[in-house]
């Protein structure tokens, strides 16, 4: 079996298994390099190259960097590691970027030149729902269509259909859980509200929020703070859950939850594009 098989197979793996990693590839040298177009490389979240190789420290640098900050906003880089001289011509320094190329100096005594592609690729955004409610099915089913890892935690009488989800947990006591971007939303409406709430805002995730008017919310913020639970962690639960699209049906209702999930999730990627237009 080639490297090059050894290093596609163990990708296939890690996305199987929902693992954040960079996938990194030579895409064009000129004159002498370490290693040459098509050689690919497995980087993970903490820098480490797990399988493959793309070079020694000429490189190296350079593509970390770039593989950190694709992971941070899941936009793919191209790196071309050149000599000063060929930089100079171009007009461009070390770390600049240009056409959606960033640009890197290799001071190694081979003075080659080196294009290298990062992928980040990125688990399945995980949308965790509290409750067994109308409108948490419809958005189990709506949200297992838009890509997410759906977990569904309520207790298995509460449950009168079986519902659209990857991970279906009776009960509100999550187990461990794949380090994927987490979104939450607590949808009991009426049935279990205090225990969900607990167990949500013990969850780290970039969005909790709650199925219920704004009122209602304060009520239980009041009463989960006179029994001991941090004000601070329910502060981040945003209630009511959803963009003001005067939803009325189960429906609408885990629609206007997921396109405020949505400009949560891209964020990151719109400051990214926008500073890359700009």
């Amino acid at each position: 079996m080639t490297a090059h098989v050894e290093v596609m197979d163990l990708v296939a793996q890690m996305k199987a298994a929902e693992q954040a990693f960079v996938l990194a590839t030579v895409v064009r040298t000129v004159s002498v390099t370490a290693a040459k177009a098509g050689a690919k490389a497995i980087i993970r979240p903490d820098g480490t190259i797990v399988a493959g190789w793309i070079g020694g420290g000429c490189a190296r640098g350079a593509v970390l960097k770039a593989a950190r900050e694709a992971l941070a906003d899941g936009e793919p880089r191209m790196v071309s590691v050149q000599p000063e001289d060929m930089l100079a011509e171009l007009g461009v320094k070390a770390g600049d970027n240009r056409d959606g190329i960033r640009f890197a100096s290799n001071m190694c005594p081979s003075k080659g030149t080196m294009d290298i592609f990062v992928e980040p690729v990125l688990p399945h955004p995980s949308l965790i729902i509290f409750g067994a409610s109308p409108v948490a099915m419809s958005l189990a089913g709506q949200a297992r269509q838009l890509g997410y890892h759906v977990t569904l935690a309520a207790p298995a009488g509460d449950l009168l259909v079986v519902p659209d989800a990857d991970t279906l947990v009776d009960g509100y006591a999550l187990g461990e859980l794949h380090q994927a971007r987490r979104f939450i939303v607590i949808s009991t409406q009426g049935k279990g509200d205090e225990v969900a709430l607990r167990a949500a805002v013990a969850i780290d995730a970039a969005y909790h929020a709650f199925v219920g008017s704004r009122r209602k919310m304060v009520a239980l913020r009041e009463k989960l703070i006179a029994a001991g639970l941090a004000p601070e962690a329910l502060d981040r639960v945003k209630a009511p859950a959803g963009l003001d699209l005067g939803a009325i049906t189960p429906e609408e209702i885990a629609m206007s939850i997921l396109a405020e999930i949505t400009i949560e999730r891209r964020r990151g990627q719109r400051l990214s594009s926008q500073a890359t237009s700009s």
